[in-house]
């Protein structure tokens, strides 16, 4: 687009020259069209031919104003040219250390490894939280895409620990790994789990077995895309409210409702009430969909008599301005 709307502005500039010349030689010289055409073509070209006709006093001065003007578009054409031409050739590089310089300040970020079909979707879903993200990916192109959509982008393997640990993975906050194939997956978290035994992960994976493996050298979550999909089909003709309700719940179907987990600090004001007490869907209109208590236990669908605890997670469902109202209770900023 850069480059068509510097072409753009370059033809219209020396079309409006050529006018200009054109115009000079007809009104203050009376030249034929054609032959005012030729000269302002030839002045502005600089090939140095003689006048069609021989040139006025007034002509000349004309003349002269013109050749300052076609010599100066000239000049910047040629630097327009030049930028472009560099751009192409170089734009990419100084664009990756731009993003490397940022990959290195990032912190508690995510990491991507793979920018195809899934890695795609999930980046896309990790930018609503308004968190940074860094792309690693194998593949030229796919990393100057992830640059264009707006992300740090790394051209790299994400296997290798060297790659990992330039994507800040010792310092990251979580990590997708949407690599081709299992062994790729699983290697990765090996190694992200190796580097930073903190690091939230989430897998894909094909095969069950696959699932299990992950699961086992530190994946905390692993989704398999085929399987889950071939359930979504078949929900969607046995159970087709089911289906909508989830597409609902994961989607928003367009409107302002989203579902969110909130941690319960030790100074909310939620901290030790029950959820009727809280009374959090009358005042806040935020239905409390599930507990997840500080030992790992979830509680779905809680009752009015469960009580809330430090450490709780509260899987919620609610518009946006009540969610983050209630995401500043859970937090202890505001009672």
């Amino acid at each position: 687009m850069a480059f068509t709307r510097r072409i753009g502005t370059l033809l219209t500039a020396i079309a409006a020259v050529l006018c200009l010349g054109t115009s000079g030689f007809v009104f203050i010289e009376g030249y034929p069209v054609a032959d005012a055409i030729y000269m302002a073509v030839m002045t502005m070209t600089t090939v140095g031919y003689m006048e069609v006709h021989p040139l006025s006093p007034s002509g000349r001065m004309f003349n002269i104003g013109y050749i300052l003007a076609s010599v100066s578009l000239l000049l910047v054409s040629i630097g327009m040219m030049t930028q472009t031409a560099l751009e192409s050739q170089f734009g990419s590089l100084f664009g990756r250390r731009r993003a490397k310089k940022m990959i290195d300040k990032a912190a508690n970020h995510y990491i991507v490894c793979g920018y195809g079909r899934v890695g795609r979707g999930a980046a896309a879903e990790l930018k609503t939280g308004g968190t940074e993200i860094v792309v690693v990916d194998r593949r030229e192109d796919r990393v100057e895409w992830a640059i264009k959509s707006g992300y740090l982008a790394l051209l790299g393997d994400s296997t290798r620990d060297e790659t990992l640990r330039e994507a800040g993975v010792e310092r990251a906050r979580g990590m997708v790994t949407a690599l081709a194939t299992d062994a790729e997956n699983l290697f990765a978290v090996i190694s992200a789990k190796a580097l930073n035994p903190r690091l939230r992960i989430a897998a894909r994976a094909a095969e069950d077995d696959a699932e299990r493996k992950m699961r086992q050298v530190g994946a905390d979550e692993v989704l398999a895309p085929y399987r889950m999909t071939g359930v979504r089909l078949a929900q969607a003709l046995l159970k087709p409210h089911v289906f909508q309700f989830l597409d609902f719940a994961t989607s928003s179907l367009g409107m302002e409702v989203y579902m969110e987990q909130l941690s319960v600090s030790e100074t909310s004001d939620l901290a030790g009430k029950t959820l009727a007490e809280v009374n959090v869907r009358r005042e806040l209109k935020v239905i409390v969909l599930a507990i997840r208590r500080a030992g790992g236990q979830m509680v779905f669908n809680p009752g009015a008599d469960a009580r809330i605890e430090a450490g709780d997670s509260l899987i919620v469902m609610g518009e946006q301005e009540p969610l983050r109202k209630l995401e500043l209770r859970v937090a202890g900023g505001v009672r």
